[in-house]
């Protein structure tokens, strides 16, 4: 799972606020535009969001690789019919040009993830969201980030639990059940944890939170992700 790592990249280096400037933007983009050569510039922006991070092509596809895997279904599911041909070729290409926008914004989120401190991350969320509203959406989104690699390393070990006690030899339907009740047990149980331990070090919903200043690398970045969230509006000109 990816999660932040020290380091001194160029994307280390960004202000949070302008990598989510990106991230927002390319969405945008992909969402607007899909066409082949739109797809392609995304890939090739995702691919070198990546790089900026030092991060593997290859570490994001195994990071990723279930909802890859769902991704993939889509234009096979697209393609099938009930009757002669039973499977036609134009729904299932429409499927993945559609499919296949949501491959180079992982790649840019991954990027964000391993180059950006989750303190950093609330910061600019509460700066960006004023009031209230910006404190709770900082918050839920530090926790999440915190806490749901720590969930899948506990489904990972009820699973492993499963199958060391035999459980390979029960019905697939019955594996499902113990590995979901298993699972909520122990996230709700992290739950409970994670909200005494809040309180025992007075949790605060307005921390001194680390400053955040634009530099002088940020400035060309905020530049591309304003253009690509205005790009459905200024391709019409």
């Amino acid at each position: 799972m990816l999660s932040y790592r020290p380091g001194d990249t160029f994307a280390h280096r960004l202000d949070p606020r302008s990598k989510l400037l990106v991230q927002f933007g390319l969405a945008v983009a992909v969402v607007a535009h899909p066409t082949v050569p739109w797809l392609a510039g995304a890939t090739v922006l995702g691919l070198l969001a990546a790089a900026t991070a030092r991060l593997s092509p290859l570490a994001v596809v195994r990071s990723y690789r279930v909802v890859l895997v769902v991704l993939a279904l889509a234009p096979l599911l697209a393609g099938v019919t009930l009757g002669p041909p039973w499977f036609r070729v134009d729904p299932a290409l429409r499927s993945a040009r559609l499919v296949a926008r949501v491959v180079p914004v992982l790649f840019v989120s991954a990027a964000y993830l391993r180059s950006t401190p989750v303190r950093e991350t609330r910061a600019a969320v509460q700066r960006l969201v004023p009031g209230k509203a910006g404190q709770l959406l900082g918050v839920g989104t530090a926790l999440v980030v915190r806490l749901f690699p720590v969930v899948l390393v506990d489904v990972r070990e009820i699973r492993d639990a499963i199958r060391a006690r035999g459980g390979e030899r029960r019905p697939p339907w019955e594996r499902a059940r113990l590995l979901v009740v298993r699972s909520l047990e122990r996230t709700l149980a992290r739950s409970d944890r994670l909200g005494v331990a809040l309180r025992a070090r007075c949790f605060a919903w307005n921390p001194t939170l680390p400053p955040l200043a634009f530099a002088r690398a940020d400035y060309p970045v905020l530049a591309l992700g304003l253009a690509l969230a205005l790009s459905p509006v200024l391709t019409r000109f």
